[in-house]
């Protein structure tokens, strides 16, 4: 063969190695979702404890359907406390408190003598269930390198997930222990891990994207080195948030450019955040917030809490009567979430987020309008038949909880974690975990009553039309957003005005540069 045609034939490329996953990200991704931990047992504990409760303190189904459900509304208020200490204190200082915040509320359920300081309990547990839900994704996200942003950010609702699972197991253990004390020992054992989590999380680093707000670049320089696949990549991250928040490249900690940046982001920063998103937003602001918002109500708005709170009811409506087993099957619902959660946290950097969400949107849709179809039919064949029917309905339960959790579940933190520009993503991911926690208190405190009018096979129908609208939606809305830097991904709604000022202020400083330079030659 010549050597003309040598040279013609392609040579072949081996496909680029992806960076391995950075250690010390990783361990700070695993430290701030431990929170996570805590708020998957808090809502899952409740699950098999209001069997005992209801026994011991007289309460009455209503006043359970409250208690269970109340949480995800006070949790609101801790959402929203979160985005305001998260840019106060600091993301890391913002877990401090939430793990002193869950040991409270744990102690309170657990010692309470009798319904109104058990709400008291509950209202304090509810707040660190905002605190863990707003803050967790939020550093994650802020932390980790571009290549494995998506898989150490769902690392909150895995640890979510494992902490349901352990809620179930605790109901499971202390079932056979005296009436008055089985559903104390639930809620107090939920008090132990905070102790230890807060400790641990002083060994972090705080986020480089509130350092750089702070005008502690420098610090923030430390942390990206740490943090990122290559000190290039350390670089190019640390260029790009000093851009976002108004700092020109070249400037350091020291110049009056920086020093002017940190003293208005501390004095008025909080106040234009909530009116840019809540009064006034640009276009690709609004756009984010329709993605965002609209995601978190479609997470929750599929009844998936009710499951996770209710399926003890649902298993003895499937044909489970004995109280002990119905809690034994209820950890299916945890290992069952807890399993299927690493699927999508493994394909989040490889396939994309679009994929998982409209795969899982899917699966849930079909499953619910099975669940509902099969517990439908129950009500009108012989006990015989019933029972076959009965295994349907488990199968088709766990089955959505599967979809639920290979997908909608962990994306949706970490596509919301993610679309917000920086100066906006604290309070813009409160605004959404409080949607969310609202559509979960408004979906659990409703159940039972909705059951007891339309049938638990109705309200099952409800929530498979809600996925089937949420499939369309993510379908026609989400862009996506693997593969970007959170500077680059702000960008796929728009460009934003701030790009442009700050662009501007680039322009000015290079501009002063090179005056200074003409006049001194």
């Amino acid at each position: 063969m010549s050597t003309d045609a040598a040279a013609a034939v392609p040579v072949a490329v081996a496909p680029a190695k992806r960076a391995p996953i950075n250690k010390y990200a990783f361990a700070c991704a695993l430290l701030a979702s431990m929170n996570s931990v805590l708020l998957g047992y808090d809502i899952s504990v409740m699950s098999g404890a209001q069997l005992f409760m209801k026994e011991d303190l007289k309460i009455t189904d209503t006043q359970i359907e409250i208690l269970a459900g109340v949480i995800n509304i006070y949790s609101l208020f801790g959402s929203l406390a979160a985005g305001f200490t998260s840019d106060w204190l600091g993301r890391r200082y913002t877990m401090v408190l939430a793990a002193a915040i869950f040991f409270t509320g744990a102690l309170l359920m657990g010692l309470a003598p009798d319904y109104a300081l058990l709400m008291a309990g509950r209202f304090v547990a509810g707040i660190g269930v905002g605190f863990a839900l707003m803050i967790a994704p939020v550093y994650t996200a802020e932390v980790a390198p571009t290549s494995a942003r998506g898989f150490l950010t769902s690392f909150p609702e895995v640890f979510n997930n494992f902490g349901i699972l352990l809620g179930y197991v605790s109901n499971f253990a202390f079932a056979r222990l005296p009436v008055h004390l089985s559903w104390r020992a639930m809620f107090l054992v939920g008090a132990v891990p905070p102790v230890f989590l807060g400790v641990a999380v002083l060994a972090m680093p705080e986020s480089p994207r509130w350092l750089v707000m702070r005008g502690r670049i420098d610090e923030a320089r430390r942390v990206l080195q740490r943090t990122s696949d290559s000190p290039a990549e350390a670089e190019e991250r640390l260029l790009d948030i000093k851009k976002v928040v108004g700092i020109p490249e070249g400037v350091s900690d020291a110049d009056d450019v920086a020093a002017i940046v940190r003293a208005s982001n501390k004095s008025s920063r909080s106040d234009g955040v909530w009116k840019e998103l809540l009064i006034n937003p640009s276009r690709p602001v609004r756009r984010m917030l329709v993605a965002g918002l609209g995601l978190m109500f479609i997470q929750q708005a599929t009844g998936v809490d009710c499951v996770v709170m209710y399926s003890p009811r649902v298993f003895e409506r499937a044909g489970i009567k004995s109280k002990t087993n119905s809690l034994g099957a209820s950890m299916a619902v945890g290992a069952c979430k807890t399993f299927f959660i690493p699927i999508s946290t493994l394909l989040l950097d490889r396939i994309g987020r679009r994929p998982l969400l409209l795969a899982s949107g899917g699966g849930m849709a079909i499953f619910l309008f099975t669940l509902a179809t099969s517990l439908h039919m129950m009500d009108r064949r012989p006990e015989g038949e019933a029972a076959a029917l009965g295994a349907v309905s488990i199968a088709a339960m766990l089955s959505f909880v599967a979809s639920f959790a290979s997908g909608l579940g962990p994306v949706a933190w970490v596509y919301c974690s993610e679309i917000y520009p920086l100066r906006l993503r604290a309070q813009a991911a409160a605004i959404g975990t409080g949607l969310n926690r609202i559509m979960s208190g408004a979906t659990t405190m409703s159940f039972l009553s909705l059951s007891d009018a339309i049938t638990i096979a109705g309200s099952f129908y409800l929530y498979a039309c809600v996925a089937a609208a949420g499939w369309v939606f993510m379908y026609f809305f989400l862009p996506e957003t693997m593969g970007k830097s959170l500077e680059d991904t702000v960008k796929l709604f728009g460009k934003d005005a701030d790009d442009e000022d700050a662009a501007a202020v680039a322009a000015r400083h290079e501009r002063r540069k090179s005056s200074t330079e003409l006049s001194a030659q």
